[in-house]
Order: C-alpha cells, then structure tokens, then sequence
C-alpha cells in the first residue's frame, strides 16, 4: 500500500518507488536547562568578571588623572629641555610636506633634510633682521621720546585730571595710615640690553643648536621611521590606523602652518604697506611684529595694535595721527579674522573658541611667549590623533557604564551571560 506508515519509523513514498528523506530525524534536540549550580557558578563568574573590568578601569583613569596633574609642572620644571624639542618635532612636522616633495625628485633623504633645515633658517634670519635690529633702536629711543608721548596723550590726560586727583587723594589717605609699615625694595635692572644678551647669550645658542640637530635628525630618518612604524604592527589593522594618525597630523599641522603663515606674511605687508604712506619709520619692522604677534590668537593682535599705538605715539605729534596706525590694523584684522580666515582655512581646522582659550593660558603659563605661539600648533596635533585613533569616552565611563550607573553592573551581566553568548535556541 503507498503511503503505508510504520509504528517504529515513519517512510513515505512518492509513488514511483523512492523514498523521501526523514524530516523528524534532523530535528535537533533542545538544550538542557542549566542546574542551580551551574547558574550559581556563572552569576559568581560574572560578578568576579564585573568587579575586576571595573577595578582595572578605576586603575587607568586614577593613573591618567595623576598624569595630567603632573604633566604641567613636569613640562615647566623641564622647560631648558622640553621647549626646544617640542618647538623643533612641531617645525620639523610642518616640514614633512617639502621633505617629501624633494624624496620624489629622487634627493637623499639626508640631503633632503638638509634642504629643508636650510629654508627654514633662512627664512627665521629674514625675520631676524627685519624684526629685531630695527626694534632695538626703537627701545633705545623711548626715552627721548617720552616728552613728545607726554605732549600726544595731554589731551586724553586733562579729561581724567580730576578724577585722577581724587584717587591720589584717597591714595594719599591710606599711604598715611600704612606709612610706618611701609619699607623700600631696590630692584636692580641690567644696566644695558647688551649686558642682558650677553649673559643669555651662550645658553640660548645651545638650545637654538640642539633643536636644528632635532630638526635635522627627525626629518633625515622620517620615512624610515615611518615605515619600520607601520610595518611592525602585529595586524593590519591596527598599521592602517596607525598610517591614518600619521598623515592625518602631518597634513593637518603642515597645512595650518602653511596657510596662517600666508595669511599672516599677507597681513604683515599690507600693513607695512599702510603705515609707509602714513610716514611711520622701519614699516617692515611693524609688519614683520603684525605677523608675528598673529600666530597668537585673540592676544596677539591686542598686542600688535598696543605696539602700534606706542610707535605712532613716538613719531606723530597729532593724537589723531597717532592712532591711526592701530586704528587701520585693527580693521584689517577684523577682516582677516571674520572673512579672510575662515574662507581659506575652512571648516576643517575650525576649532572651539573655549579650547583654543584654554590651551593659550596653559602652554602660556607653561613656557610664556614661546608655549602662546605652539599653543594652536599643538592643540591641532593633538585633536588630531585623538579625532583619528579615537577619544577615551571619560564621561560614558563615570556615568554611563561606570559606578555612577545603577544599570552598569545588569547591563554587564546582560552582555556576558550564557544565552547572550551562545543565541537563544530554536
């Protein structure tokens, strides 16, 4: 009979004499429920599990903490060390594009390093001697010129006399009541700059030359370097992201340099251009200070103008002539800073206001004059790498997934259970 069923299998016949394939002996066969001990045993495993993911992270975030609290200080007690190096790998980066650019064109790469430590110094020696020789012989004539400042700013003056005297007055009461513990301090200034130079001299020859031996070394071994870097990652993976951090600093620092350098060479002749027909002395020298000065975001410029002001004080006996040197760099600013800038640098390289603030008074008060000017060329190498090779999610750790999280330690044994590992069954 077709179709005929037994009691101890089953067989189906098509009608033609084959067999069709028995369903019911594939199916498989549902897991065993775990025991009370074996569910004990995982619930410890995963407790074990959490307090030590946790213990570890509590670890590296207090060691990170201790880090960042002690690097300030660290980089400011080791400022004879830490300053020259630092200036010359962020020049040396900025380089890396002209390095490159001479390896293509088949030069050595220590020829090529040379090269590029050579237009480096000789673009630094221009700025030299059309900054500073001239600028000494304006500090040499501020004295003489005090009495015409005096005549310039008379007129500013008599506006506040009355309100001047009435604060000597009051200055003059409490000098009374404080006279008898008052005391004399005598501060000795060098007697001339020259003496100044002299006696800093030898030291900052030293680290000048120890950064171009830093500039030079760096870039003389860069593709090297770079490649023995990739190349010895363990996976790939981890080589591309690598190459990524790399090129990706590279073309972010040198192409900011690059760009605010332009902008800031452009702004410098114009208003050297600005303040010759208006009959100011040395203009190069103040549009040499101008592009200068603007590598410092926000205090720069305020400088500059202050300079600028000062000069026009010196050499104008007419008070509106006086200002009108800072008057038109501060409106050129304005149009290099909200039109000009923006348009060229783009999007990109837009960092927060706050930041830029933050890292100016940080490397400011780390190294002074020097740490204003690395201040945006370090905090874009910074924000690169970590935009790159990605950023410790602080605040996820404290509040999302760590011991501010009353969910972290459920959500953990959700993540880690057995059913989670293995699928649910069928």
């Amino acid at each position: 009979m077709m179709g005929q069923s037994k009691a101890d299998g089953v067989t189906n016949d098509n009608g033609d004499g084959d067999e069709l394939p028995d369903l019911t002996a594939s199916a498989p066969e549902p897991e065993p429920a775990p025991s009370a001990a074996e569910s004990k045993a995982t619930a410890a495993a995963a407790e074990g599990g959490y307090h030590r993911d946790r213990l570890l992270a509590s670890i590296a975030l207090a060691m990170g903490l201790g880090l960042a609290l002690a690097l300030p200080f660290a980089l400011r007690a080791g400022a004879e060390f830490f300053l020259p190096v630092t200036a010359a790998l962020v020049i040396a980066i900025a380089l890396v594009p002209l390095l490159e650019w001479l390896e293509r064109r088949g030069v050595p790469s220590g020829l090529a390093a040379f090269f590029c430590l050579v237009f480096f110094l000789g673009i630094a020696n221009v700025a030299i001697a059309a900054i500073v020789v001239p600028a000494s012989n304006w500090v040499s004539l501020l004295p003489e010129r005090l009495g015409r400042i005096r005549t310039t700013v008379r007129p500013l003056v008599d506006v506040y006399s009355s309100l001047n005297r009435s604060i000597n007055e009051m200055a003059n009461t409490i000098a009374l009541h404080k006279a008898a513990h008052a005391r004399t301090v005598t501060i000795e200034t060098p007697n001339s700059l020259l003496s100044l130079l002299t006696t800093s001299a030898p030291f900052a020859i030293i680290q000048i030359f120890f950064a171009m031996l830093v500039i030079y070394f760096f870039l003389a071994g860069w593709t090297r370097a770079r490649r023995h870097t990739i190349t010895s990652r363990a996976t790939f993976d981890s080589a591309m992201t690598l190459a990524r951090v790399i090129q990706e600093v590279v073309d972010a620092t040198s192409r900011y340099i690059a760009t605010i350098t332009t902008i800031n060479v452009t702004l410098g002749l114009i208003v050297a251009g600005a303040v010759y027909v208006l009959g100011l002395p040395t203009p190069l020298m103040w549009g040499g200070l101008v592009a200068l000065l603007n590598y410092v975001p926000y205090l720069g410029p305020i400088a500059a103008a202050a300079l600028l002001g000062l000069g026009g004080l010196m050499t104008f006996a007419d008070p509106w002539a006086a200002a009108m040197p800072p008057l038109i760099f501060v409106g050129l600013h304005l149009i290099e800073a909200n039109i000009v800038t923006p348009m060229i640098v783009g999007r990109k390289l837009t960092i927060s206001p706050l930041l830029i603030l933050v890292a100016l008074s940080f490397w400011g008060w780390v190294w002074g004059t020097v740490g204003a000017v690395l201040a945006v060329p370090l905090l874009i190498i910074i924000h690169t790498v970590l935009d790159t090779a990605g950023r410790p999610d602080i605040a996820g750790f404290l509040f999302e997934r760590g011991t501010l999280a009353g969910r972290a330690k459920k959500d953990w044994e959700g993540r880690n259970s057995p059913v989670d590992r293995v699928g649910s069954v069928p």
